[in-house]
């Protein structure tokens, strides 16, 4: 049907379009400014209903989230979202879809790879650029799967970033010492990063662990749910993968700092938090006192693979780290942290060598 105008001098969207059980339906849309937005939004509503290719890359996008958001656990989805909405639409919202060709996304990847981080002052590390070209092209993947779009621009533009950073980022025990040694007066975080360096689980895993997760005559922790902060809100969901559901034997050094710090909280219950916080404190105190204690900042997930590090540097067997971890499959701790098993065989035939 035609744009109408209506009083007000505004305009509006009147079509038809047929249901999945054949039945026709009228749709109205009002407070265009124009006939030309009018029409527009009936050619776009029409071709992102029947998917054709003519809909725009912003469609596609919409199309997209509905699938994925009842799919993916909320701060999966959030964290995906994000990234479309800042560092892809921005670039492709009102291409069409048909239009998107190799060469136009390669011109996006080169802006990707040029930009600035207003926070950081620097590029994109290689390992964030990966992320981002990847939503890329799971969106385009997505469209062939499901909705028969002939192909993926995105396989013959070829892909941007890296998936494992050059260098690892981490600290050895002496260094994790001199830090945590200058949090004492800081209970939560003292106990906290304890934790992280000396278990390696994540911080989600940290800050979701309760008084009965730690099992003092069994000297372990069990790891089996993950904490969040969406929206305002604490989020318990479950841990990563199945297989992040595990328990972690821990030292008796480890159990002397739990058990003194449990004994100052303030009527505790065994379902009460342990470390009732988000990650954002411990952000903040890592960047602060790695400074103080003069050392090279790392990130709290880093403290994950200094941890990894400990245990490869003393002869840990790659299933045992494996395990500890909570990785899916053995692959994933080899494709991480198979550099580390190289230094470490390095450096002891260099000892055993000059022994000769």
């Amino acid at each position: 049907m035609p744009a109408t105008k209506d009083p007000n001098g505004t305009w509006s969207s009147r079509f038809y379009i047929t249901d999945h059980n054949g039945n026709k339906l009228r749709k109205r849309k009002r407070g265009f400014k124009t006939k030309k937005e009018a029409l527009e939004y009936e050619r776009e509503f029409l071709s992102k209903t029947n998917f054709q290719n003519s809909m725009n890359f912003e469609s596609l996008c919409e199309i997209y989230f509905e699938d994925l958001q009842h799919r993916l656990k909320q701060n999966t989805f959030l964290t995906k979202e994000h990234i479309i909405l800042k560092k892809i639409l921005p670039f492709f919202k009102k291409m069409k879809v048909e239009d998107i060709s190799p060469a136009i996304i390669r011109k996006w990847q080169g802006q990707i790879l040029s930009t600035i981080n207003p926070i950081s002052q620097k590029k994109y590390s290689l390992t964030y650029i990966k992320t981002i070209n990847n939503q890329l092209v799971a969106i385009f993947n997505y469209a062939v799967k499901f909705h028969n779009l002939k192909e993926n621009p995105c396989h013959k533009a070829g892909s941007i970033g890296k998936k494992n950073a050059d260098e690892m980022n981490i600290w050895t025990a002496n260094e994790f010492n001199s830090f945590i040694v200058l949090l004492k007066h800081k209970p939560i975080s003292y106990a906290g990063f304890n934790v992280l360096f000396w278990t390696g689980i994540r911080i989600g895993e940290l800050l979701a662990l309760t008084i009965k997760d730690v099992d003092f005559d069994k000297k372990s922790v069990t790891v089996n749910k993950s904490y969040q902060r969406i929206k305002g809100e604490d989020v318990i969901t479950e841990p990563k993968t199945p297989k992040s559901k595990r328990v972690i034997e821990i030292s008796d050094f480890l159990i002397e700092i739990l058990k003194e710090y449990i004994s100052k909280l303030y009527e505790p219950t065994l379902d009460t938090r342990l470390f009732s916080s988000t990650k954002f404190r411990f952000e903040h105190d890592i960047k602060l006192y790695s400074e103080k204690a003069g050392l090279h900042r790392i990130r709290i997930h880093d403290l994950r693979h200094s941890h990894a590090s400990f245990l490869i540097n003393n002869n840990v067997n790659i299933l045992a780290v494996s395990q500890r971890l909570g990785h899916e499959k053995i692959e994933t701790t080899l494709n991480i942290y198979s550099h580390l098993y190289r230094e470490s065989h390095d450096y002891m035939m260099t000892i055993l060598n000059k022994k000769d």
